[in-house]
């Protein structure tokens, strides 16, 4: 099967991770609903579908990491409009905002990869990534977060059994065989727990661990299942 390639990266980019509240941090990479979210800005599919049209049984995506996760904070000031106004001064005890120190990843770049099942939606994807076009604004998780796009290719991507090897993405934990990662030298590997597949209503009805490696390197694994590229890489599909 074919899978579109392309890379996404930004000046800033945060990814909220579901358990903060007050101080958000973020997650190192786009959990799979967000990348849904990019295709749909990239395809022009409403923000009230794209969850279907580019749902899990439709759509499979792979995520690469291929710049080192950097994060920073920095402080950001939200406007008070409780009790349904605002006031541009401190008024008896309405302050005019109130600042929370948010986490932000620092030159985010990610290599996405995509199988569609409707070839009418991915033809178009396709044609609007070749052709460096969105019809929604394209981000890194949050509205002023603008991010750009480079298309990569078009590749034949061939489904194989399990076996182990080189991973380039980020590995789901369920698709990695007991005790199958090989943990290298001067490499840093960490695991987060992430959505994977949320409904309509944007619920969400599956999270799962991911493992992958901080500094966009590979992962010796020993995976149930993996994909191989026509370039030689080795890729796991959510």
């Amino acid at each position: 099967m074919k899978a579109l390639v392309f890379d996404i990266y930004g000046d800033f980019g945060h990814f909220k991770k579901f358990y903060t509240t007050s101080s958000p941090l973020t997650f190192s990479f786009p959990p799979p609903p967000t990348v849904r979210g990019m295709l749909g800005a990239i395809a022009g599919v409403d923000k009230s579908e794209y969850l279907n049209v580019f749902s899990h049984k439709e759509c499979r995506i792979a995520i690469r990491i291929l710049s080192p996760i950097k994060k920073i904070r920095m402080g950001i000031n939200h406007i008070n409009t409780k009790g349904n106004y605002w006031i541009p001064v401190k008024k008896g005890t309405h302050e005019a905002r109130t600042q929370i120190r948010t986490e932000f990843l620092k030159n985010p770049a990610y290599r996405i990869y995509v199988c569609h099942k409707d070839e009418g939606v991915f033809g178009r994807l396709v044609e609007n990534v070749m052709e460096h076009k969105t019809v929604y604004t394209l981000s890194m998780g949050l509205s002023e977060l603008l991010a750009n796009f480079r298309y990569v290719g078009l590749w034949e991507v061939r489904e194989c059994g399990n076996g182990e090897g080189e991973i380039a993405t980020v590995i789901p934990m369920s698709a990695v065989e007991e005790y199958g990662i090989r943990f290298e030298e001067g490499k840093k590997y960490f695991k987060e727990k992430i959505s994977v597949n949320m409904n309509q209503d944007r619920v969400v009805e599956r999270y799962e661990d991911v493992i992958f490696e901080a500094q966009g390197k590979s992962i010796y694994a020993r995976t149930k299942v993996y994909w191989e590229v026509e370039n030689g890489e080795r890729i796991v599909f959510f």
